[in-house]
């Protein structure tokens, strides 16, 4: 599916916009802080169902009740979505729902100047990145996700509450249990996917014989869900002393090694960019390969941190996607 056209209404600092997309790359120029991001954000909102960076409230423009966005796609096809202040709802065709329906959710690869930055940060930033990627190739992961960070902030709730006993955190263990023990599968999984494929596609950009490879860091490998509940209860007590969850998935880093080492504080700037290009490439590969579509790339303001090889390579593996880049300088693609 090809984007022909999106209009944002009262979208951030957009009161009124309408951008034109062609078939294979369009560009977005203007200066910092004019708004080119949210563009991208108001595409990820009707391709995904939500926001890469924000709550809707954040979203709509100062002093204004609402925000809309219309995609228009290449078969006619137009999609909005509306928030009141209130409520969000989607609406495509002539149905209108509270989420964004499976079906017409459509794969996007996002590429944000803070995803450079990905190897030296941490744990939690490891796991929101890779959650993201995870949830685009499964609904069960995304699905399974939502339903655990709800039962670990319930618990986490009730460990810091004078009503705190074993019974009463029972049922919060079995569901951490059973999302937990789904998650951190589906994570060894797609971490070997990774791993298969990553490899000759760095070679392909840096052009030498240099080792990557994502480690997942786990305390959960392998556990069933009646042994991952067994964990928690071993550690109860510890958690109603310090008033959080201690053990869980929710506690999982990924961990990049480069040629035998960590790769923070061992690959240079350069090679730390060839790594999450690498990254990219192998992401757009395995959700096409599983979801059997050419994801939408959105390059938000990624080239200036990149030197001209790697600008090459950035082109030249997108090549046959729609790509929608912002730019605070005109750039050669």
């Amino acid at each position: 599916m090809i984007i022909k056209s999106i209009t944002l209404t009262n979208f951030r600092n957009h009161s009124s916009f309408r951008l034109e997309c062609n078939k294979d790359t369009t560009l977005i120029l203007g200066s910092n802080g004019w708004g080119k991001t949210s563009i991208l954000e108001a595409i990820y909102i009707l391709t995904r169902g939500k926001s890469f960076r924000a709550t809707d409230p954040d979203i709509v423009k100062t002093g204004t009740p609402f925000y809309r966005i219309e995609l228009e796609y290449d078969n006619g096809e137009v999609s909005a979505a509306t928030y009141d202040g209130k409520t969000k709802t989607f609406q495509i065709l002539d149905k209108k729902s509270r989420r964004l329906p499976k079906k017409n959710k459509y794969p996007v690869i996002l590429f944000l100047p803070s995803d450079l930055n990905l190897i030296s940060g941490s744990p939690s930033r490891h796991r929101e990145y890779f959650d993201r990627i995870f949830s685009e190739l499964s609904d069960t992961y995304a699905t399974n996700l939502s339903k655990y960070e709800k039962a670990l902030h319930q618990r986490n709730e009730l460990l810091k509450s004078d009503y705190v006993s074993d019974s009463s955190l029972f049922s919060w263990n079995l569901l951490l249990a059973r999302y937990g023990s789904s998650l951190s599968h589906l994570r060894s999984e797609f971490t070997s996917l990774i791993n298969k494929k990553l490899n000759p596609i760095y070679y392909s950009i840096a052009e030498n014989t240099d080792t990557i490879t994502l480690n997942y860091l786990t305390e959960t490998a392998g556990l069933t869900e009646s042994t991952y509940l067994k964990f928690l209860e071993t550690n109860q007590k510890r958690d109603i002393y310090i008033s959080h969850t201690s053990f869980g998935i929710h506690r999982d880093n990924f961990e990049f090694i480069f040629n035998g080492k960590p790769a923070d504080g061992s690959a240079s700037r350069g090679e730390t960019r060839s790594i999450i290009l690498a990254l990219k490439f192998v992401e757009s590969d395995i959700v096409e390969e599983k979801l059997r579509e050419k994801p939408i790339i959105l390059l938000d303001d990624v080239f200036s941190e990149l030197d001209q090889t790697r600008r090459k390579a950035l082109i030249n593996n997108f090549k046959d996607h729609q790509v929608i880049i912002t730019s605070v300088e005109n750039i050669s693609y």
